[in-house]
């Protein structure tokens, strides 16, 4: 076990957020069902052991593969070896479901620039002129309209 599986002070550091688990259990129950304040928590902390659980023996396969990073086939291999198979399947589905938005959300990314009819090269070359010219033009102010502001704070101003 490690440190924090005793240290109360994590607990919070730890946990799913309680708001959105108190949300989960209120749309998944009946609307003439009510649950309890103790109930609630009770499935809060289950939930938490249950990724605690998984977690940790995910990072057991994943060490035993030699690797560094928990990939979802460590996720999958610790739910068969916990005897959670009947979930398998819907967790691919999610997983799937997941990738295909992570996909779609880079793809409208690049297409941001495809749009602008630029490539990446060009706009920069187009940025950095642009600082070019707002630099000049600020250098090339003339005195009168570099007047400071009479609310300032100087030091001059502030022994008195």
């Amino acid at each position: 076990m490690s440190d924090h599986d005793t240290n109360p002070a994590n607990d919070d550091e730890l946990s799913l957020p309680r708001a959105t688990v108190y949300k989960l259990i209120a749309e998944m129950l009946p609307k003439d069902i009510a649950c309890a304040k103790d109930t609630r928590d009770l499935l809060l902390d289950c939930c938490n052991e249950f990724i605690h659980l998984i977690a940790s023996e995910s990072n057991e396969i994943c060490e035993k593969d030699a690797k560094k990073t928990i990939a979802a086939e460590h996720v999958l291999t610790a739910l068969r070896e916990l005897g959670f198979e009947k979930y398998i399947t819907e967790v691919e589905e999610a997983y799937d479901e997941h990738r295909k938005q992570q996909t779609k959300d880079r793809g409208r990314k690049s297409s941001k620039l495809s749009q602008l009819g630029m490539s990446e090269e060009e706009l920069l070359r187009s940025q950095e002129l642009l600082f070019a010219q707002a630099r000049m033009r600020y250098q090339n102010q003339p005195a009168s309209q570099e007047q400071p502001d009479n609310n300032a704070v100087t030091p001059s101003s502030n022994s008195a």
